[in-house]
C-alpha cells in the first residue's frame, strides 16, 4: 500500500487524524453545485471544499487549474443539461446574489440554477477563471457584504474573504431561501477550525491569528 495515500482518509482526503467525515450531515438540496479545485488544495489540512461535497449530494467536485477542455465539466454546463449554472467569482460585471435578483436565482423560463464554486486562494482563484474561458460565458454573481467570515487561521490579502465552505454557506441560502438549512455546514467548519487550533502549541494561535480578522475564501 502507497504510504503517503494511506495516511490519508479515503472519503475526506484529510489526514486520518483530522478526518472531518464525522462531522458531515447529509442536506438534500436541489441546486447542482459544481467545485473547482485546485491542486494544491487536495490536501490542505485547512481546505473546506470537501465539507460542501461531502455534505450535498447534488454535487460534484473536479481538480485542475483550467477546465476549458474538461469534458465531464462541459457536459454539465451544455444548456441541453437542463441546468444553468452561474459562476461565484467577483468580476467587474457580477451580479449580487440576492433575492431580489429573481433573474440570477431562477433560470431562463423557469429553468434549474446551479452553482460554481471555485476552490483555492485569492490568486490561484483568479488564475483558474481566466484560464477556463468555459466560464466566461456564464454569468458571475457576486455575495452582498458579508461582515465577518469565521476562516480564523488562514491569512487572506482580502479583508472579510470567506472560506469555500462560507461562500457555498451564503451563496446556497441566498438562492433557496433557507438559512437554517444549511447550518450543518457552518457546524463541521467550526469543528474542522476548533481541531486545527487544538493541535497548535500554546500560544502560537493567539500570536499568529489571535487578534486578526483575517481570512481567506481558499
Amino acid at each position: 500500500m502507497n504510504q503517503k495515500a494511506s495516511r490519508y482518509c479515503e472519503q475526506c482526503g484529510k489526514a486520518k487524524r483530522a478526518c472531518i467525515c464525522h462531522t458531515i450531515t447529509t442536506i438534500p438540496c436541489d441546486i447542482p453545485l459544481i467545485i473547482l479545485q485546485h491542486p494544491s488544495e487536495v490536501h490542505q489540512p485547512i481546505g473546506t471544499a470537501r465539507i460542501l461535497s461531502l455534505s450535498l449530494p447534488n454535487s460534484r467536485l473536479f481538480v485542475g487549474e483550467d477546465f476549458s477542455d474538461n469534458d465531464a465539466l462541459n457536459t454539465l454546463l451544455d444548456p441541453r443539461s437542463g441546468v444553468d449554472y452561474v459562476v461565484l467569482y467577483p468580476s467587474d460585471d457580477a451580479i449580487s446574489l440576492s433575492s431580489e435578483n429573481t433573474e440570477i436565482i431562477t433560470g431562463e423560463d423557469g429553468r434549474k440554477r446551479g452553482l460554481i464554486l471555485l476552490d483555492g486562494t485569492w490568486r490561484k482563484a483568479y488564475k483558474m477563471y481566466q484560464l477556463s474561458k468555459n466560464l466566461h460565458a456564464l454569468p458571475a454573481v457576486k455575495l452582498d457584504e458579508i461582515e465577518q467570515g469565521n476562516y480564523r487561521i488562514r491569512k487572506s490579502p482580502k479583508e472579510n474573504g470567506l472560506s469555500t465552505v462560507e461562500a457555498g454557506f451564503y451563496a446556497l441560502s441566498a438562492m433557496t431561501g433557507e438559512q437554517t438549512r444549511f447550518h450543518p455546514l457552518m457546524a463541521a467548519f467550526d469543528s474542522m477550525i476548533e481541531f486545527q487550533i487544538s493541535q497548535m502549541p500554546p500560544g502560537v494561535y493567539e500570536q499568529h491569528y489571535g487578534c486578526k480578522n483575517d481570512n481567506e475564501n481558499e
